[in-house]
């Protein structure tokens, strides 16, 4: 395929590498010299210097009328460019546009999309507010992502030293504990393998066990993985930063939590007079989030929860170490940057990176188009989830799941037949509409897909 990404930022950036990875045909537009020539040098892709805005500029990456691009994706982060980009391509017959859109407005209004001939116009911001919060409510997960429209979700847990857990087969554990409803769909060690489980696999101290269950059904789970820290109702959060990101934070946490004290920490004298105005009943500081007088004067170390949410990586790594560090019972920084990853176990904080739910969400647009249910690419254990619906025509209708054969590595984790939802065992039987989760190796999930009936689209 064609395509044209605008902005060659780490977004930008991510969706070339894999897209280029595939084969396809990729022109990336980008304004900034230093991140033209680093994605220049790095990536086979041919690099179009300019602002993406332009008519000119776009028409040197085959924008323009007679062109023959298949898709246009404009991924800045600064949503004028990225919709006048997106008119400029409707207009020149681009078959297919995505457009990233940081101000709420625009993502919330399905008419800004349709005029400028924009297929899929996505925001960050809710995916991320969604997963701070429920991270916050489970407080011993360090990953979590819903499914089937917040009725179910998989999280992820490490195995505590205490857990009834260890050393017991997977086997064993659903004959000891026979109402549990989970299903668990990778087990990491504390070395970095990991493998799709089975019956036989066994638990020990330290893994790390990502598992689907029903979200009433969480807090069962969460005591069999660690019993010394049981999440309970949460009673103060603090939030820093009042930008778009931390606005949206606190309005969820005071719609899921409406009883919680929740405290916004913003520097900006002016925008936090707006916030006090807008949040209500949340009480809206002026100051500086790793400030220890005022966190302890707020009550820190009673917190249930601090999240960081300024525009810098940086910063918000440090003050949520300080924060977990001065008795914050989770810490939660907001980082778009993937270097810094791998801090998260060594600072004892959770991490969430919006640039890696957006790229993740665009390629799986890309990659299975019209199915806008797709879940998420869990990158650091190389697996995705992908959520369809059975087509009427599918060869596998009426076969139980344990005579699928499906490829090792392959799950079936939920699926979802009328108004209930099951965890579904060997003998489950796939009917037509059932709506089924899959779990697979980000290498497994294109064949898997097509087995089910969805077409993973990658026309070279």
């Amino acid at each position: 395929m064609n395509i044209v990404i605008i902005g060659a930022g780490e977004v930008g950036r991510d969706i070339a590498k894999t897209l280029s990875g595939e084969g396809n045909n990729i022109y990336v537009v980008e304004e900034n010299d230093d991140n033209a020539q680093n994605i220049k040098d790095d990536l086979d892709v041919q690099v179009i210097k300019g602002n993406g805005a332009r008519p000119n500029v776009l028409a040197q990456a085959g924008i323009h009328a007679g062109g023959n691009v298949d898709i246009m994706i404009a991924c800045t982060d600064r949503d004028e460019v990225n919709m006048l980009s997106c008119l400029i391509a409707h207009t020149s017959g681009v078959k297919n546009i995505i457009s990233r859109a940081k101000n709420l407005e625009f993502a919330d209004s399905p008419d800004w999309a349709h005029k400028f001939g924009i297929d899929l116009m996505i925001s960050p911001e809710r995916s991320i507010a969604r997963e701070v919060v429920n991270l916050l409510a489970v407080s011993s997960a360090t990953h979590t992502a819903e499914l089937l429209n917040g009725k179910a979700a998989i999280y992820a847990f490490k195995i505590a030293q205490n857990s009834p857990l260890v050393n017991i087969t997977l086997k064993d554990m659903r004959t000891l504990y026979k109402n549990l409803i989970a299903i668990f769909v990778y087990v990491e060690h504390e070395n970095g393998d990991g493998l799709v489980p089975d019956g036989f696999t066994v638990l020990n101290q330290g893994d790390t066990c990502y598992v689907v269950t029903y979200k009433e059904k969480v807090w069962d789970l969460e005591e069999l993985f660690n019993p010394s820290k049981i999440s309970k109702h949460l009673e103060k959060i603090f939030i820093v930063g009042g930008g778009k990101l931390g606005t949206q934070i606190s309005q969820r946490i005071r719609r899921d939590f409406g009883s919680v004290q929740l405290r916004l920490i913003e520097k900006d004298k002016e925008k936090a007079e707006r916030l006090a105005y807008e949040l209500g009943e949340a009480l809206v500081i002026c100051g500086d989030g790793a400030d220890k007088k005022l966190l302890y004067d707020e009550g820190i170390e009673t917190a249930d929860g601090y999240v960081c949410a300024t525009d810098s990586d940086e910063l918000n790594l440090i003050y949520s170490a300080l924060a977990k560090k001065m008795g914050a019972a989770k810490a939660i920084a907001v980082v778009k940057q993937k270097r810094y990853q791998e801090l998260s176990d060594r600072l004892d904080i959770s991490i969430v990176n919006p640039n890696e739910a957006l790229a993740a969400l665009i390629l799986r647009m890309v990659h299975y188009p019209g199915h806008t249910r797709a879940l998420s690419i869990i990158e650091k254990i190389n697996a995705e989830m992908l959520e369809l619906v059975m087509p009427e025509d599918n060869k596998m209708l009426g076969k139980t799941l344990m005579n699928l054969k499906l490829p090792k590595g392959v799950l079936i984790a939920l699926m979802e037949r009328g108004d209930k939802i099951l965890v579904p065992t060997g003998a489950t039987q796939l009917l037509a509409g059932d709506h089924v989760i899959l779990f697979a190796s980000t290498d497994l999930m294109r064949q898997t897909a097509e087995l089910f009936g969805i077409t993973y689209k990658n026309e070279n």
